[in-house]
């Protein structure tokens, strides 16, 4: 016997989940924020989202460096012995 609650939101201020209650003012029970007032977000553009989609890999190779440098300082030391 599932109840129709309504549709349901993520306040846009506060964070809260909610359902509005089939209320004509989708408020959050919360802060009381008008979810209609939320703002719209933009789409990315195709160039948008491949940068933001490569950024986290860029990082990567940066750490793979440090370790390839930490190896060399080490053989060079090995050497140094002989």
């Amino acid at each position: 016997m599932a109840r129709d609650l309504g549709s349901k939101y993520v306040c846009f201020k506060c964070g809260t989940k909610f359902y509005d209650l089939k209320k004509p003012v989708p408020a959050c029970p919360k802060c009381g924020a008008d979810q209609r007032d939320a703002p719209v977000a933009k789409p990315l553009s195709a160039r948008a989202a491949r940068a933001a989609a490569a950024a986290p890999k860029t990082e990567e190779p940066e750490a793979a460096a440090t370790e390839e440098e930490d190896t060399e300082t080490e053989e060079e030391e090995d050497d140094d012995e002989d």
